[in-house]
C-alpha cells in the first residue's frame, strides 16, 4: 500500500487547490493543456510507436490497435475536443433548486464535486486527456490508472498535462499510477475515505472487478453488446448504411454494433444485400439456423448474442415480430446503445419506450453514443446503469450537490 497511500495523500492535499479556482482559471488550463498536445505531437507519437510496437508482437488485433493508436490527426482531434470543454458552461456552483424556509431561512441545493476522482481504462490513450481535462472543469482532481498496453502513451500525456497546468495549482491534481501490477487496481477501489469515486471504463473482466470488489463508490461503465433491429417495415438503403457504420467505421469501440437483428418477413430479401456489404469489409458473420438458410454464414452459439466482440464479427439472429427482437435485446444486451431501422413511427415509439438502454435510437448508427457527438466536449465514460448517471458522462455527471443553508439566528 506504500506507493498508492503516497499517491493518494498527494492527490487529497491538491484537490484542495482546485475548489478555490474560479471557471476562467480551469478554462485557462484546459486550453494549455490542448496548445500543449500541439505543440508536442512529435514526442506523442514517438512514445505511441512503443505501445503500438509492443502491441503488434503480442498479437493485437488490427481492430484494437487502431484503438491504441495516436497520429497527428487524433492528437488534433483531442486538442479540439479540450477547447469545447473550455467552451461549455462551468456547472460548479449551479443553483438546482431553491427553498425558502417558513422560518425565512434559503436553502439552495448547489452543485459541487465529488472531490478525488478514480479512473480505470484499458487501451485508448486520449481517455487519459478527457478525464484529466472533464476532472479540472468540474474542480475534481484524477487518478488515472490506464492498461499496461497504452503505458508510454499514457505517461507522456499526463507528463505533458501536468507541466501546462503547474503554473496555475499543483499539478498532482492529473496523477496517473504508472505500475501496472493489478493489485494496486484493487487497493485503489478500496481506498475509502480517499477517493470519492470509481468510473472503469473496459471489458467485461475489468467491470466485473470493479462491481465485485470496489468499497468506493463507483458508476458503471458497460461493455456495449450494442443492437440493431432490421423491422419489416426498414428501409433497406438505410438499413444497410446504418449497419456498416455501427459495426466497420471502429469495431473496437463500445458503441459499434455487435448483433443485427432481422424480422423474419424481409430475411430472404435483405440478408444476401447485407452479407455483401459485410463482405465487403471482411466482417465475419455468426448467424442463427435461420440465417443460415439463405447466406453462407458461421454458425451462432447462444454465447454469441451475449458477445462483444471489438473486432470485424458481427451475429445476426432472425425475429418473428417486433416483441421478439425487444425481448431478446433486453436479455442479451447490455443496456447501452441499441436501434431499430423502420418506416413505422409506432414500431419506433414503442421500441423506444420498450428498449431498456441508456442510449435508444430510430433510424440512426449507435456510433452516435458518445460525449463529443452528445454536445459534452468529451465523455468520462458511458454509464449503463440507472442511479446517479446514465448514457455519455460529461461535466454535469462528474459532480454531486450538496445544500447551502442562510439564515439568521433560526432555531428549532
Amino acid at each position: 500500500m506504500g506507493q498508492l497511500s503516497n499517491i493518494l495523500e498527494k492527490v487529497n492535499l491538491a484537490k484542495k487547490e482546485l475548489i478555490k479556482l474560479d471557471t476562467n482559471t480551469k478554462n485557462e488550463m484546459i486550453a494549455s493543456i490542448s496548445k500543449a498536445l500541439v505543440d508536442n505531437i512529435d514526442s506523442i507519437i514517438e512514445e505511441n510507436k512503443k505501445d503500438i510496437d509492443a502491441a503488434i508482437q503480442k498479437g493485437m488485433t488490427k481492430a484494437m490497435i487502431n484503438r491504441l493508436e495516436l497520429d497527428e490527426e487524433k492528437i488534433k482531434s483531442i486538442a479540439s475536443d479540450m477547447l469545447k470543454i473550455v467552451s461549455l458552461p462551468d456547472p460548479i456552483g449551479e443553483i438546482l433548486e431553491t427553498y425558502k424556509h417558513p422560518k425565512g431561512m434559503t436553502i439552495n441545493k448547489v452543485r459541487v464535486p465529488f472531490g478525488v476522482v478514480a479512473a480505470i481504462y484499458e487501451s485508448r490513450p486520449n481517455v487519459s486527456v478527457d478525464i484529466a481535462c472533464l476532472c479540472l472543469k468540474t474542480s475534481n482532481a484524477c487518478i488515472l490508472r490506464g492498461g499496461s498496453e497504452a503505458i508510454n502513451s499514457n505517461k507522456i500525456l499526463v507528463k505533458i498535462m501536468r507541466k501546462a497546468i503547474s503554473k496555475y495549482v499543483c499539478e498532482d491534481v492529473i496523477t496517473l499510477i504508472e505500475d501496472t501490477d493489478r493489485k494496486l487496481v484493487l487497493e485503489l477501489i478500496q481506498s475509502k475515505g480517499y477517493v470519492d469515486l470509481v468510473v472503469p471504463r473496459g471489458g467485461k473482466n475489468l467491470i466485473n472487478n470493479v462491481v465485485e470488489n470496489a468499497k468506493v463508490p463507483f458508476i458503471e461503465t458497460g461493455a456495449g453488446n450494442c443492437h440493431i433491429y432490421v423491422d419489416d417495415e426498414a428501409d433497406f438503403k438505410t438499413a444497410l448504411n446504418v449497419i456498416i457504420n455501427a459495426k466497420v467505421s471502429r469495431p473496437s469501440v463500445c458503441n459499434a454494433v455487435e448483433s443485427i437483428l432481422v424480422n423474419d418477413k424481409i430475411k430472404e430479401k435483405f440478408l444476401p444485400l447485407l452479407k455483401q456489404e459485410l463482405d465487403n469489409f471482411q466482417v465475419e458473420i455468426r448467424g442463427c439456423e435461420e440465417t443460415k438458410k439463405f447466406i453462407n454464414v458461421h454458425s451462432a452459439t447462444e454465447e454469441d448474442f451475449y458477445q462483444e466482440y471489438n473486432d470485424y464479427i458481427v451475429s445476426i439472429k432472425i425475429v418473428t415480430s417486433l416483441e421478439e427482437a425487444i425481448n431478446h435485446i433486453n436479455k442479451y444486451g447490455t443496456k447501452h446503445s441499441d436501434a431499430i431501422i423502420t418506416t413505422n413511427i409506432n414500431k419506433a415509439n414503442t421500441f423506444l419506450n420498450e428498449i431498456d438502454s441508456a442510449c435508444v435510437y430510430v433510424n440512426a448508427s449507435t456510433r452516435f453514443t458518445d460525449g463529443g457527438e452528445f454536445g459534452f466536449g468529451a465523455e468520462l465514460g458511458i454509464s449503463t446503469q440507472k442511479l446517479h448517471a446514465r448514457g455519455p458522462m460529461g461535466l454535469r455527471e462528474m459532480t454531486t450537490y450538496k445544500y447551502k443553508i442562510y439564515g439568521s439566528g433560526e432555531v428549532r
